[in-house]
């Protein structure tokens, strides 16, 4: 990683640069820029999420948006309504209000002396998201746009639904924003802080149950889905994702379904920007989103349209790690996606043949020719299955990453391929075709590939689910006629992996995944009688068709650690009751910003619990706890929450406390319940 302190332009900064809306409402923008750009304009590159640019992710931003300033543009990072320093009150992700103010923050924007009237727009997650929602939308000053681990579907790929299945991360990610949103403006730039803190405690939304009532993809999720009307997707776009992370999916579909000039490159890596996550190989992030403002905010013609349509790190077989600082693997480059490069190669599911060697956990196997006998067999696992399966989207290195499935193997049913004589590559979405039926009304099916080592590990490629609700279409699910045959199609997620000669290909199926998804009301037994996987076979590469350049970024912020964090994450097991749960304790410590002075810090567990053999047995239980002082001045809030099942009904609660300095002065408490329509 390289530090780069010498630009070609000398960057000064403004701290709070009001933009005031059309409402009145005050947003707050923290702004980089060349020192001459009021004389010699330069275009503006807009970052706009709710994540707290004074303490959040204000060392991610000092590496990377003063780098930006420093090659030419203005570097603009705005706290969103209701969060951080900006005025106004939040409701809800990705709102029309939302969006509303970022089609007005473009306009101010342009409109700046300081600026050309090109304008950038840039993010990751939510930022990721809301930049090509703004995109979509086609402000006249919107020129292109750099996401980075989004979304273009909400129900079908985001932290809520996947396959129609109820993610736990809904549930978390409620707990999440019940906390991040809960911290007052900082004193320093607000003396009205106190008041506007209150505001903000007393409208804060209790998203979770929210969510969790949308259980098909509705008028609610359509929203802010850009996958809508692929026609409005024109303004050109450069998208990247990781295999670690979840948002892996969007690369191709936008490459595949916008008009626009789009590039996309997907590496091995969390959610985390491409300069500094893991697993490594970082890369050269900065430089090459610069390549892409220079030609559509300036007009360079620097050839960046003609890049490769879509660039992906191949991953190697390796043994399982979920705290992998790097992963082995070539880059490959397809000029167009869908690459005709990629074939597919169907296997067939078949029962196991007498005399045919497999390992123990296979209870069938993987062949190209399909069996003209057919087979049953019985999908019924338990409800900790999947304790393995690591995060939604793991951020670093505390073991949030997959970790070795041959435990979770040894609960599913396993379909295994003959030992490889030669590399099999994969790039792309795999398909599963089951023919099943089920004995209750509701239920789903998970799907994992898997590379098998000749030592019995286990490192998971790919997965996918389906809520067998959704069987016709995600947006009219249905409840399952017991017993009544039907035939599905299970998209797993999309993949860049090499198997070794000498290892084998896993499929591995499942009706629960604690606590990736939650559990359906009644442990119901899948019966599978037919089945065929897809799979986007690729030649390969004798060696990397794209090196990209080297990391770098801005000097890092300035602080110092007052008391250092900690985290621990293991999974318990009561002898007695036979309960697992997921313990994770995450403890960030306390540090100083040595620039202004603000002291910041959370603490956050997390525990996830249920019986094998009950799935009412679910609960998950969060506690996230904010804190901020400077000097005298000190504050703190306390997000609890708790989410629970009963056999027809959903029930989240939480409670939400606040002090200052030590004493209290807001507490408000939700319970509420969603009715299980289709999960």
């Amino acid at each position: 990683m390289v530090v780069r302190t010498d630009f070609p332009f000398r960057v000064v900064e403004h701290e709070d640069m009001g933009i005031v809306l059309p409402d009145g409402t005050r947003l707050s923008a923290r702004v980089w820029m060349p020192e001459d750009a009021p004389a010699n304009p330069v275009p503006a590159v807009l970052e706009y999420i709710p994540y707290r640019k004074r303490d959040g992710t204000l060392p991610r931003d000092e590496m990377m948006h003063p780098w930006f300033a420093g090659h030419g543009y203005a570097a603009v990072r705005v706290d969103m309504r209701g969060n951080g320093d900006s005025q106004g009150l939040m409701d809800d992700e990705y709102s029309p209000q939302e969006m509303a103010d970022a089609l007005a923050v473009i306009d101010w924007l342009s409109r700046q002396p300081w600026c050309s009237g090109s304008v950038g727009m840039m993010g990751k997650s939510w930022g990721g998201f809301n930049c090509l929602q703004a995109a979509f939308n086609q402000p006249p000053a919107l020129k292109a746009v750099v996401s980075v681990c989004a979304t273009t579907d909400r129900f079908a790929d985001d932290i809520h639904f996947k396959g129609g299945c109820l993610l736990g991360e809904n549930f978390g990610w409620g707990a999440v924003m019940l906390s991040f949103s809960s911290r007052p403006p900082d004193p320093a730039l607000r003396p009205d802080w106190r008041e506007d803190w209150l505001r903000r405690l007393e409208a804060e939304p209790w998203l979770a149950p929210r969510w969790a009532a949308h259980q098909a993809r509705d008028a609610y999720w359509a929203h802010g889905s850009v996958c809508e009307d692929w026609s409005r997707n024109t303004v050109p776009a450069m998208i990247w994702g990781g295999w670690a992370d979840n948002y892996m999916n969007t690369v191709a579909a936008l490459v595949e379904g916008a008009p626009a000039p789009v590039k996309g490159v997907v590496g091995p890596w969390v959610h985390q920007y491409p300069h500094t996550a893991v697993p490594g190989p970082q890369v050269g992030f900065l430089q090459i989103a610069l390549r892409w403002w220079d030609r559509w905010l300036k007009g360079v013609p620097n050839g960046a349209e003609a890049d490769p349509a879509y660039r992906a790190y191949v991953l190697h077989s390796e043994p399982p790690d979920a705290s992998a600082k790097a992963r082995a693997g070539h880059w490959v480059a397809e000029d167009q996606w869908p690459s005709p490069r990629v074939a597919p190669q169907v296997w067939h599911l078949a029962a196991a043949a007498p005399g045919v060697s497999h390992p123990r956990t296979s209870v069938g196997y993987l062949q190209t020719d399909e069996s003209p006998d057919g087979f049953f067999v019985e999908v019924t696992t338990p409800q900790h299955l999947g304790l393995a399966a690591g995060e939604f989207f793991p951020m670093g290195l505390n073991a949030e990453m997959p970790g070795d499935q041959a435990g979770d193997d040894a609960l599913s049913v396993c379909f295994d391929g003959p030992e490889l004589t030669a590399p099999l590559q994969l790039l792309g979405a795999a398909e599963l075709t089951l023919r099943l039926s089920s004995d209750r009304p509701l239920g789903f099916v998970v799907a994992r590939l898997c590379d098998v080592a000749p030592d019995g590990s286990s490192v998971r490629i790919a997965h996918g689910m389906l809520n067998l609700c959704h069987r016709d279409g995600m947006a009219a699910p249905a409840p399952l006629v017991p017993g009544q045959p039907f035939e599905v199609t299970v998209r797993l997620d999309q993949m860049g992996y090499r198997l070794a000669p000498g290892h084998r290909l896993r499929l591995a199926l499942s009706n629960s995944y604690w606590p990736f998804v939650w559990p359906s009301p009644q442990a119901g037994v899948l019966t599978v009688t037919a089945g065929r996987l897809v799979l986007p076979v690729h030649p390969g590469a004798d060696r990397s068709e794209w090196t990209p350049p080297p990391a770098e970024h801005a000097a890092p912020w300035q602080h110092r650690v007052l008391r250092p964090g900690q985290s621990r994450r293991f999974v318990e097991q009561d002898l007695i009751s036979g309960t697992r749960a997921l313990v994770v304790e995450e403890d960030s410590g306390d540090v100083e910003n040595l620039t202004h002075g603000l002291c910041s810090g959370e603490t956050m567990t997390e525990r996830w619990e249920i019986a094998p053999d009950d799935p009412l047995s679910a609960r998950a239980v969060h506690v996230w706890e904010q804190r901020l002082s400077r000097g005298d001045w000190r504050i703190k809030t306390r997000a609890e929450a708790t989410m629970t099942g009963t056999a027809t009904h959903l029930r989240m609660q939480a409670r939400l406390t606040a002090w200052e300095a030590d004493r209290q002065i807001f507490l408000r408490e939700w319970d509420e319940e969603v009715p299980r329509h289709f999960v």
